[in-house]
């Protein structure tokens, strides 16, 4: 069968589509009708069109894609092939076993990603979030797995105590993925109210639970911390200053850890995502300064990766497949980073 003439279902990536005579045509006359071009597609041409369900709020309902299908198939739909995304996760039995690893934002996007791998692989894991809907559907997806729910809000000192406990005497790993973005504001424009819940949420609460795990660490003698920074760790132009400042930060804090403990057994890391497929949560109305300013650069960005993509990225490290590596900070940008 000639290349683009395959297939296509809601598995095969937006590129796929695109490459396709028939898909092409059926996703430019949508796109049209809403005033937009092939173009707006460009960061997610690496994701299945199923993806976007999710990742568009409402605006792309299943009903539509269930449609494209099957126009795309001349009536039919097609049987999704295995390999139809591209991809795929590839679970590795008993790597995480015997261990406990706490993982923060565990309800939704990377830290849920991160936490149901872990789990997957063997691990116990003390998932955090500060929704506690998002935890229900977290274990109700993995009814088999050792996963210890906790509904905690990092930014209250007072919470962190209550994850130690959970975990109980030992922890092998902590992966601090909690975390929000701004609202692009530039530094004149920047309110008291965003720089503080910026930093409370993507600084402090990875301080102070990073500050509670380590003594367990020490005592043991081994461990491993992922710290989720930000492709605006590396750079000036992919965020406002809050958000930039918080994930240079937190950047800081990994290089300082690890040197601290290297000699004791504890690797500290951290993944630098660029585009991912999530739902990260924001501070408010975009500023008008900052997104006019930012517009162009946000425009480089490479095809979004998938929070399964970053889990992998965050996995291996935490993981002793990483045994080797400490202090670095790991862009899993798609080489966003090296534009």
């Amino acid at each position: 069968m000639a290349a683009g003439t395959e297939p296509l279902t809601a598995g095969s990536t937006v590129a796929e589509w695109l490459a396709h005579p028939e898909g092409a045509a059926l996703l430019r006359e949508l796109l049209a009708q809403a005033g937009f071009d092939e173009q707006v597609l460009a960061p997610v041409r690496r994701l299945p069109l199923q993806q976007l369900v999710g990742m568009s709020q409402g605006a792309l309902s299943q009903d539509v894609v269930d449609d494209l299908v099957r126009r795309a198939g001349g009536g039919a739909v097609p049987e999704q092939a295995a390999e139809d995304a591209g991809w795929r996760e590839r679970i590795t039995p008993g790597r995480f076993d015997a261990t406990t690893v706490i993982v923060t934002g565990a309800g939704s996007g990377i830290g849920r990603a991160t936490a149901s791998r872990i789990a997957r692989e063997g691990g116990r894991v003390v998932a955090v979030d500060i929704a506690g809907e998002r935890l229900e559907s977290l274990t109700a997806d993995l009814p088999e797995a050792d996963l210890v729910p906790v509904e905690a809000d990092l930014t209250d000192p007072g919470q962190v105590e209550r994850i130690t406990a959970a975990a109980g005497p030992r922890i092998d790993g902590l992966a601090n993925v909690a975390g929000i973005t701004d609202d692009f504001s530039p530094i004149h424009e920047v309110s008291d109210e965003v720089w503080q819940r910026v930093f409370a949420v993507n600084v402090d609460g990875l301080f102070r639970l990073t500050r509670a795990v380590v003594p367990v660490m020490l005592e043991a003698g081994r461990g491993s911390i992922v710290n989720v920074a930000s492709e605006a760790a590396l750079r000036g132009s992919a965020a406002g200053v809050a958000y930039t400042a918080s994930k240079h930060a937190v950047v800081g804090i990994t290089r300082s850890t690890a040197f601290m403990y290297g000699p004791h057994g504890i690797r500290v890391n951290a993944v630098a995502p660029g585009g991912v497929a999530t739902g990260i949560a924001g501070t408010g109305t975009a500023s008008e300064f900052g997104s006019g300013r930012l517009r162009d650069f946000l425009a480089l960005i490479p095809p979004i990766a998938t929070a399964e993509q970053l889990a992998a990225s965050i996995t291996f490290l935490l993981s002793d497949d990483g045994v080797n590596v400490s202090g670095a900070v790991l862009p899993s940008d798609g080489a966003w980073s090296v534009q």
